[in-house]
């Protein structure tokens, strides 16, 4: 299963930024397709941070346009919103053991963690970081989609 990470999702919902047509179409192949994918908890909050952030974005995206972003994702049938479960904890100390996560890392991590407690063994990011964990082949949104 293929999760999506933040930053995909801020492609996709910002029509100026470079990476916005293939993220776009990265996402739109997913909603319409009938294989489960998955967008990490952690991730909707993360993205309703950044894209209503005044400091990132000028002007930012209000609070309705980015929920209205969210929801249409949301909407598709094969969407699963990925929450942690009772394996979490323990998948989160691993991950973090395994790549030194500490800081910054430790909420890639909890991505990583709760994608593997959902069985998504693939990212869909743009962040390099996830290198680091070794239990999630990454796809780029320069990738055709699958």
């Amino acid at each position: 299963m293929i999760a999506v990470d933040t930053n995909v999702l801020i492609y996709a919902h910002r029509r100026h930024l470079p990476q916005h047509v293939a993220a776009l179409k990265w996402l739109t192949q997913l909603c319409a397709g009938v294989a489960p994918w998955g967008i990490p908890v952690f991730c909707l909050g993360e993205f309703l941070r950044v894209v209503t952030h005044p400091a990132v974005f000028d002007p930012p995206s209000t609070h309705d346009q980015a929920w209205a972003s969210l929801r249409a994702l949301l909407k598709a049938p094969s969407v699963r919103v990925l929450l942690p479960g009772p394996h979490f904890a323990s998948l989160l100390e691993a991950e973090m053991k395994h790549a030194g996560a500490t800081g910054n890392l430790v909420f890639d991590a909890q991505i990583v963690a709760v994608c593997r407690e959902n069985g998504s063994d693939r990212l869909l990011t743009a962040d390099r970081d996830f290198s680091r964990f070794r239990h999630l082949s990454l796809l780029s949104v320069t990738d055709t989609p699958v």
